[in-house]
């Protein structure tokens, strides 16, 4: 029985100890993880800095706001240094599409150029895409005919032709007679002139 009374106050005592330990403060990890926590910590801690100052749980909790900060500073510079490394590729870009489209324009205007002053001599340029063989080659070529033999054709016969603009007579050979025949008729037309005029 006396056990008993002794066992029970000390019970109730060591009951009360425990309900009057105060808990752990929180840590700066905890703050940081839970932001809810965090502010609630800050809005006591601002109320009495005096007696707040040397306090676990207020320490913990600046040191906490310190740390988002400079993650919050860390986020930004990161952001802001992928923003300038965009804008620089974006003008790399734009200063190499200018540089390709001068070269284009000097390339058009050089070949301009050249065939203007080809022209001039009457000089086509060079054709850059592929022909064909038949048509290969700077200047157009004329087909030329066969040459026809015409030996066969004036074979003791021709015309002669008068040349445009010339006073000299022409002689006009029949086709169906030949040169020593004409000469034998005129020969024939003399005897008989001279027989006719020995009778007389």
């Amino acid at each position: 029985m006396k056990l008993l009374r002794i066992t029970i106050p000390a019970a109730a005592v060591m009951l009360l100890a425990a309900c009057a330990e105060e808990k752990p403060p929180r840590s700066v990890s905890e703050f940081i993880d839970h932001p809810i926590l965090l502010e609630a910590a800050l809005v006591r801690c601002t109320r009495n800095r005096a007696e707040s100052r040397y306090d676990a749980e207020c320490v913990n909790a600046r040191e906490a706001v310190m740390l988002t900060e400079a993650q919050k500073d860390s986020a930004r510079r990161a952001e802001l240094e992928a923003q300038s490394k965009r804008k620089r590729d974006a003008l790399r870009e734009t200063q190499r599409a200018r540089t390709v489209a001068r070269r284009r324009v000097a390339e058009a205007r050089r070949q301009r150029e050249e065939a203007e002053y080809l022209a001039q001599f009457g000089v086509l340029p060079p054709i850059e895409e592929p022909v064909t063989e038949e048509y290969s080659g700077n200047v157009p070529m004329a087909l030329i005919p066969d040459a026809e033999d015409r030996g066969a054709t004036y074979s003791g016969e021709f015309d002669a032709l008068p040349n445009v603009g010339s006073n000299a007579p022409v002689m006009e050979i029949s086709p169906d007679e030949e040169p020593e025949t004409d000469l034998e008729s005129i020969r024939d037309e003399l005897r008989r002139r001279n027989d006719e005029g020995n009778e007389q």
